[in-house]
């Protein structure tokens, strides 16, 4: 694995900025705009996605980032729920739903790999040098 020297070099925060952006996108160009608490909720959660992950590498210790790593993936969850109520609502077709919820899908499985291999790792992170 390559040197990770911030949080912007992560495969998985730049998926999740990505999401966040086509969450955006729907706000911006669907019904949703007129639908006030489930647009914020849409855009607080896919929010979640990647600052989790920002804030969890910041703290430069394992078992912390693991902590905001779940607390991200928690996010993917609820904003394919989210993704369902808009469908149901006719806020967005069948193929835009699918293809959001396939790579919201795909962040969350990056996000659950991304846990196993810190959780296997020598490495505790810079904080626990020197102990």
């Amino acid at each position: 694995m390559a040197t990770i020297n911030q949080f912007e070099d992560l495969e998985i925060w730049q998926l999740a900025r990505e999401i966040c952006n086509d969450v955006y996108k729907l706000i911006e160009t669907t019904e949703l705009d007129k639908n006030y608490a489930l647009r914020n909720q849409m855009d607080r959660c896919s929010g979640s996605i990647m600052d989790n992950i920002a804030e969890g590498f910041e703290r430069n210790g394992n078992r912390e980032f693991i902590q905001f790593l779940s607390i991200s993936k928690v996010s993917c969850g609820e904003l394919r729920s989210q993704l369902y109520r808009i469908l149901d609502r006719k806020f967005i077709d069948d193929d835009t739903f699918k293809k959001l919820r396939d790579k919201v899908l795909m962040e969350s499985k990056k996000i659950s790999s991304f846990i196993s291999y810190l959780s296997k790792s020598d490495f505790k992170g810079s904080k626990y040098k020197g102990r």
